[in-house]
């Protein structure tokens, strides 16, 4: 086999212009260059002749030759030509940082596939090496020098490609790594801040009754164990509510799914918002019948109850309504209360982590966390959750939910 190293001319080919402009527009318009060399192969095919076409690029961390596009077109589909795809020269090729062209040395061999005729360009981007194509022809004709320079002018463009799939990935890794890092900062932020409050509380109650200079009686003692108690089950709550929106937020909750009937759901829900809030006034309309749906019924239950203590906690006293109805593709469940409602101005950001509108911070407590799960929880399953709400008229949030959930 005879082997030449290519000096690049940069003469280019005599091919048409319209040409040349529907490769850029093509490689302009995809996000790798596997996409890139599908949507190539067979425009170019009709110019540039080959048989089995190769891509490799150079894993930055590993150092090593990764294939990401491999083709065996036309006359090279058969067992032996999908064996040659130029691992050697794709080596040779990254390390020379220059076009390679190996020719056969037996002209008169008559088996085309044991005469390859094989050009590898470098491709090169800002003076570094990111991989390599391959192209392999079995037989003649041999390749051209227009063809062998349509083929560096191919590689600077898959170079590009290549280069700026590189910034995208890269740019996620750094996205990933930010959103990591300011999960953990505003956990570790707001579990500081907000057990500030149930633990003085705690330690102030706690000292209050073992304090040996001052006696109390019965009642005072039960007042001060249950406002321990009270706000030893607020700071248990808040503790988990952080887990849920840290795992929700980085991806690593998994939805236990079941087949759900949401009536039965929704009863056991409401026995348990009642033993939490007494005086709760509500009231359940569900269109019958209702099918079984795939769900979390945990964590359904959860964002429900956690809707049903928002309405109570923010309009006190108001009833609350729940319906459920059935759609040709899942559920509809809603929530609604007729209490003060949401300024327009806050609707937009009431489901963002540990958003609370201005001035219910000195009216009741909380974490601007609940909604956030909700949301998070709701979208697990392939849903969404909505708000409408009028100033003085009340809220409503509305809940879609797919009959499945899509992997």
């Amino acid at each position: 086999m005879k082997t030449a190293t290519h000096v690049p001319t940069r003469i280019f080919p005599p091919v048409d212009v319209t040409f040349l402009y529907l490769i850029n527009k093509i490689l302009s318009g995809v996000e790798n260059l596997h996409d890139a060399m599908n949507a190539l192969v067979p425009v170019i095919r009709d110019y540039f002749i080959f048989d089995n076409v190769v891509v490799f690029l150079v894993d930055p961390m590993t150092l090593n030759l990764d294939v990401v596009y491999a083709r065996a077109t036309g006359r090279g589909k058969s067992a032996e030509a999908d064996v040659a795809w130029g691992e050697i020269i794709g080596s040779q090729v990254i390390d020379s940082r220059q076009v390679i062209l190996q020719e056969p040395q037996d002209s008169a061999q008559i088996d085309r596939l044991h005469r390859p005729f094989t050009l590898g360009v470098p491709l090169i981007s800002h003076a570094e090496t990111l991989g390599a194509i391959i192209f392999i022809r079995f037989g003649s004709p041999q390749y051209t020098p227009d063809q062998i320079a349509f083929a560096e002018y191919l590689a600077d463009q898959l170079a590009v490609v290549a280069a700026r799939e590189n910034l995208i990935r890269e740019n996620k890794r750094l996205e990933f790594q930010y959103r990591a890092f300011q999960v953990q900062e505003d956990f570790i932020s707001t579990l500081s801040h907000e057990l500030r409050t149930p633990l003085g509380f705690i330690k102030g109650y706690t000292t209050t009754l073992l304090r040996t200079d001052a006696t109390w009686d019965e009642q005072a003692k039960e007042e001060f164990l249950t406002i321990i108690d009270h706000e030893t089950d607020r700071m248990q709550d808040l503790i988990s509510n952080l887990l849920d929106s840290a795992k929700l937020q980085s991806g690593q909750m998994i939805m236990d799914l079941q087949v759900v009937r949401l009536d039965a759901l929704i009863k056991d829900v409401i026995l348990r918002s009642k033993l939490h809030h007494p005086a709760l006034d509500i009231q359940v309309e569900i269109t019958e019948p209702i099918k079984p749906i795939q769900a979390d019924p945990r964590r359904l239950a959860q964002t429900l109850e956690n809707l049903i203590s928002n309405a109570v906690k923010y309009a006190p006293g108001a009833p609350v309504k729940v319906k459920i109805a059935e759609l040709s593709d899942g559920v509809r469940i809603e929530v609604s209360d007729t209490g003060p409602g949401i300024p327009e101005k806050y609707q937009a950001k009431i489901f963002d982590r540990f958003f609370r509108i201005q001035g219910s911070q000195q009216t009741t407590r909380g974490t601007g966390l609940g909604l956030f799960i909700c949301k998070q929880i709701i979208q697990a399953h392939n849903g969404k959750i909505d708000l409408v709400s009028r100033v003085g008229e009340g809220s409503t949030f509305s809940i879609y939910l797919p009959e499945r959930v899509e992997n």
